[in-house]
């Protein structure tokens, strides 16, 4: 269970009208004390991230592979997240609906993030590490080694480390260096003089990254089939020898994180491809935002590393173990061990894959991955690219993974002289430069590549084959809430939707054409499209529902995302939640909207799922008086994407599958009480339970038992 954060006492209806300067009108919905803050929840995420790590039900490697989790996304966060903070901060900019400062989100994020972090070393010192021993797996720690592994890991220092790396002294001729963002680094206290009578007093060892951050020893040499060390520790403990005749005082391993955002001007640049390669040269030198160090290293030496990194005392985070923790995750990807991981599943094939032009004719197909198999949606893109009466095939690429068989398929469909048109996102945040290189390999094969809208990223996840079919042309359209990526395909729960509906590709034809071309924003029939109309068709809905609750008739909003914010939805679900819709929200990452408000959001209620799989569904569901309406999105309630993207959402027309959808997806999820954490109006997070009389239920499970059993 994730710790309460300190937050002011929500505020009910009359206490907030109360406060008002007489004869102001005021909007009580736009009270600050109505909203978290974004990226504290967003941070509190990852406690429930952690909370996966130290479940005894769960699989011990997948607990170490949640615990490498929490520390992936906490990098991230620092360079994307409170990267963004500080630059609201440096610029001035507006506060947030929660009406903190700038100044005092930076406070509080690195407040509640040394919290975390003491929490994920807590939990890998004294949990993870001695039961993975127990169990055979043991990461070695200088203190244990033995005079034979001893001897092994200084030859392989010598062998494989030394040749590669370069110290460097710091003294006014050899200023301190440039670190790359989150590289593995030593800072070397010395005595003595070297080779040209230079005293010796400080030295900076930076770790390759061609050099593995965890070393296996030989089995015939440790004893133990599953024995490895961290790099740091091998450095830490060999360092001496990069010093010949120095004295080696201390040596303390340090890693800094750093702004990863590519800033570029989309309407000053008149090549947007080129600007972006030059702008990926330098991202691993942006500015500071946090600094990781040993433990014990002495406060002089952090004050130098402050400094030099122009950063606060308050961004230091002193380190019980490797600074890299999360690389620990190749022991999870080294270690055969079935009986550590979770049992693998077979997904399901929800079509033939020579018949999904028949089957898609017949009627709307649903795939709900990872428990139906992205290998449909392959087979369908190789069939468009090899079906002699396909003649265009038009999709949106976002994230695709390294070696996408999608790629190939999209290739040879224009070697077989399709028209293929492909719309990559070269701006998809740390996949840009291999969304350049694909790009590239795209326009060499004869595809006619877009780069998207200025100003608008297009995270749309769509795809339009035009077939002919007798006299007549016919278009095929998938629609997804999740990437064109195989990888994430396994992991992530999304759906698709293979519809032939009329409207829906004719919709999706007119979005194709206003990304590659100058065609007006016109209304579309079936879809809601951001920027246009996603953002006024979600607060219609829900005003909808409003209206029908205080008419008396029935009401009820079911939505499930990975995050919200967006300030005129989360009013609009507040004024629902007053006249008594019930509001269901499954989010599961941050969410702004504070739940249990008396007089103002009783209705609400919001629940995080984490489990096996990563939460990756945008669904939206609403009652409309007993003839419900059900849409898949890219998109989630977030300013972004509702604002400043290109997103699109789309209904599911077909009966069958609208209720598959709310059964599988929604009231699944509701019932969850073994995965499922309930936010509290204090902004903590309660982790659910079965009652006495309550049927233990994972979502999750029940899916795999359902459609992969």
């Amino acid at each position: 269970m994730s710790k309460p954060r300190k937050t002011r006492k929500p505020a009910t209806t009359d206490a907030i009208v109360a406060t008002m300067p007489p004869g102001v009108e005021a909007d009580p919905l736009r009270d600050p004390s109505l909203y978290f803050n974004r990226e504290l929840s967003q941070l509190d995420f990852n406690f429930r991230v952690l909370a996966q790590a130290l479940d005894e039900s769960v699989p011990l490697l997948e607990r170490l592979r949640y615990l490498c989790i929490s520390c992936t996304n906490l990098d991230e966060f620092f360079e994307i997240r409170a990267a963004t903070v500080r630059h609201a901060q440096d610029f001035g900019l507006m506060v947030a609906p929660d009406g903190l400062s700038p100044a005092t989100v930076l406070k509080r994020i690195h407040e509640r993030a040394k919290e975390l972090v003491d929490a994920q070393y807590q939990c890998w010192n004294d949990v993870l590490r001695p039961q993975l021993e127990d169990s055979g797996v043991r990461v070695l720690s200088r203190g244990t080694w033995n005079a034979r592994q001893t001897r092994w890991l200084r030859a392989y220092f010598r062998d494989e480390i030394m040749p590669v790396l370069s110290p460097l002294g710091l003294d006014p001729a050899h200023p301190f260096p440039k670190i790359l963002n989150k590289s593995l680094n030593i800072v070397v206290v010395l005595k003595g003089k070297d080779a040209f009578g230079r005293s010796g007093h400080l030295a900076i060892v930076r770790a390759p990254r061609s050099l593995p951050r965890i070393i296996q020893l030989p089995e015939n040499v440790s004893g133990g089939e599953h024995d490895f060390v961290f790099l740091s520790a091998v450095l830490s403990e060999f360092v001496d020898e990069l010093f010949p005749g120095m004295e080696v005082k201390g040596a303390y391993q340090f890693r800094v994180t750093r702004n990863s955002e590519l800033m570029v001007d989309e309407e000053e640049v008149e090549n947007l491809a080129l600007a972006l390669r030059d702008e990926l040269v330098g991202r691993g030198y942006l500015r500071a935002m946090r600094l990781e160090i040993a433990a014990n290293c002495p406060k002089p030496i952090v004050r130098t590393l402050l400094e030099n990194f122009d950063l606060p005392e308050s961004a230091v985070y002193r380190i019980d173990g490797p600074v890299n923790l999360n690389r620990v995750i190749q022991v999870y990807d080294l270690v055969q061990r079935p009986d550590l991981k979770f049992p693998p599943f077979q997904p399901r094939v929800a079509a033939n894959s020579d018949a999904i032009f028949d089957l898609a004719a017949e009627g709307d197909v649903l795939l709900h991955h990872p428990f139906d198999s992205f290998s449909t949606v392959l087979d369908l893109i190789k069939q468009a690219a090899e079906d002699p009466n396909v003649l265009a095939i038009k999709q949106t690429l976002y994230r695709t993974g390294k070696d996408s068989a999608i790629v190939e398929h999209l290739v040879q469909a224009a070697r077989n002289g399709k028209d293929v048109t492909v719309v990559v996102e070269l701006r998809a945040r740390f996949d840009e430069e291999a969304n350049l290189g694909l790009a590239d390999r795209l326009q060499e094969a004869g595809v006619q590549v877009v780069y998207g809208v200025v100003g608008y990223k297009t995270h749309a996840k769509m795809m339009l084959v035009v077939r002919r079919e007798g006299r007549k042309l016919r278009r095929y359209v998938h629609l997804g809430t999740g990437n064109y990526h195989s990888g994430t395909a396994r992991v992530y729960t999304d759906f698709g939707l293979i519809t032939a509906d009329p409207d829906i590709g004719n919709d999706v034809h007119q979005i194709f054409q206003q990304l590659s071309g100058l065609a007006p924003a016109i209304a579309l029939k079936r879809l809601m499209q951001s920027p246009f109309t996603l953002h006024a068709g979600i607060i219609e809905r829900i005003e909808r529902e409003t209206r029908n609750a205080l008419s008396g008739k029935p009401a009820r909003i079911i939505a499930k995302m990975n995050a919200l914010n967006e300030p005129q939805v989360v009013r609009a679900i507040y004024a629902a939640s007053q006249a008594g819709v019930q509001v269901d929200l499954i989010v599961r990452g941050a969410c702004t909207l504070r739940p249990g408000v008396e007089g103002i959001s009783d209705n609400i209620r919001v629940r995080s799922i984490v489990g096996r799989f990563l939460e990756h569904h945008r669904i939206y569901w609403f009652d409309n008086d007993g003839d419900p309406e059900l849409y898949c999105s890219s998109a989630d309630w977030l300013e972004r994407n509702l604002l400043r993207r290109v997103e699109t959402c789309f209904p599911i027309l077909d009966p069958e599958l609208r209720a598959r959808v709310r059964d599988e997806a929604l009231d699944n999820y509701l019932a969850d009480n073994l995965n499922a954490w309930e936010l509290q109006a204090d902004g903590s997070y309660r982790k659910l339970s079965p009652g006495d009389d309550a049927m233990p239920h994972s979502a999750q499970s029940s899916l795999l038992a359902k459609l992969c059993g």
